[in-house]
């Protein structure tokens, strides 16, 4: 059997941990930009039609 040294084991959790948090933090950023065009969209149009 090979051995396999604990700090090569524990990278791969903590970088699979990184990719994930990386991932949501990216997904999160992105739809938090879309709903803030949404909201300026929504305001700009209402905005036109009461002047």
């Amino acid at each position: 059997m090979a051995e396999q040294k604990p700090s090569e084991s524990r990278r791969k959790p903590a970088a699979s941990r990184e990719d994930r948090l990386k991932s949501a933090l990216k997904a999160n950023l992105a739809r938090r930009k879309a709903q803030a065009r949404k909201r300026a969209d929504g305001q700009d149009k209402n905005e036109q039609t009461e002047s």
